[in-house]
């Protein structure tokens, strides 16, 4: 991370699901106080939740602060923007409180970013059941967030330094993968990967990896025609367009031969196919990344952990990476926006 910045940056972190890991990992994370050093923590969610977690940790002396506004945060505590109180916590076990806790301080957390009054988001899992509500009806974070910054395609990226995994389909039904593999969508997503391993990564020409979606890539056909029809077209007019594309791979052999590690991307078809390796790989050191957006958010790899939430069980490790990730990609961006402007005044003629 770079720390030789002006001031630091304001990061602002939802509580996500209050009975699941999310509290945790946030005062696992911030325990050591190091991670204040070029960084002010701001917490949507709710003190009290915070308080509750301390206790059942058994973190003494544990600074949380309540504050109404981010911009009022200042020190090496633990700043929470409170949006609600629960009536009842309940450690691993999901409830429409939790949920609509959960939404609130996302709405809030958004709205604060739009206002800069953070400068990147970085959101704990929620319950994609109990967070479902008139007003979110999303299949999660990534597509909420492209909504509310009105764009149209983004792209859910998890990533470690030494792998990136991009995927075609996201929280889709798998009966409804097949008919979404279009041609079109895969260069959209590929140009996305593209797009972000170059302004969010430093890759100047970066090598992109695509996977099949059939066993075997298909077999030629015998095991289906989707790499013949609409994958491997896809691959050669993109490289017709001058970008470093291969494939298409299968992704038993792509993943377990360590193949892999040839490339600075993978763009898998479907969810499972790109993440159940990735997390097999990367567990505990993994972020997720929505790739696309004018906005910077990152979060940990993996989800609400119900069943270990409250016993002092739950790794912070990705909570803290996806915390690094995305200051590292907002000095990249600040970087390349102050390289690419006009260092010459307009002169009046």
């Amino acid at each position: 991370m770079n720390t030789n910045r002006s001031r630091s940056v304001r990061v602002g972190i939802t509580m996500g699901d209050y009975n699941g890991i999310g509290p945790e990992i946030i005062l696992k994370t911030f325990k050591d106080l190091r991670m204040f050093n070029g960084i002010e923590p701001v917490i949507y969610g709710s003190a009290r939740v915070l308080k509750h977690y301390r206790n059942l940790l058994d973190l003494k002396d544990y600074p949380i602060k309540r504050v109404d506004n981010a911009e009022d945060c200042e020190g090496k505590e633990l700043h929470v923007v409170n949006i609600g109180e629960p009536k009842e916590i309940t450690p691993g076990t999901p409830s429409k409180d939790a949920g609509l806790l959960a939404f609130e301080s996302l709405k809030r957390a958004t709205e604060d970013l739009a206002a800069t009054k953070i400068d990147v988001l970085i959101t704990a899992p929620i319950d994609k059941d109990s967070i479902q509500s008139e007003e979110f009806k999303f299949p999660g974070h990534t597509e909420y967030l492209a909504e509310m910054s009105n764009v149209e395609e983004s792209l859910m990226l998890l990533m470690t330094d030494y792998l990136k995994v991009g995927v075609v389909t996201g929280h889709l039904p798998l009966k409804d993968v097949s008919k979404s593999i279009t041609k079109d969508a895969i260069k959209r997503k590929a140009r996305l990967l593209i797009d972000t391993l170059q302004k969010d990564f430093g890759f100047e020409r970066p090598r992109v990896a695509i996977l099949a979606l059939n066993p075997h890539a298909g077999d030629n056909g015998l095991l289906g025609e989707e790499e013949k029809e609409i994958i491997n077209p896809a691959i050669r007019e993109l490289k017709e367009e001058g970008h470093l594309v291969f494939g298409s791979y299968s992704a038993d052999g792509f993943f377990g031969s360590s193949v892999f590690k040839s490339f600075d991307g993978v763009l898998a078809m479907y969810h499972d196919q790109g993440l159940i390796p990735f997390k097999a790989l990367a567990f505990n050191e993994g972020v997720n990344y929505t790739a696309g957006l004018p906005i910077v958010r990152t979060s940990p790899d993996h989800g609400t952990a119900y069943a270990i939430a409250g016993k002092g069980e739950a790794d912070e490790t990705s909570m803290r990476t996806a915390i690094f990730k995305a200051i590292d990609i907002f000095d990249k961006r600040v970087f390349v926006k102050e390289m690419s402007s006009n260092p010459l005044k307009a002169q009046k003629v």
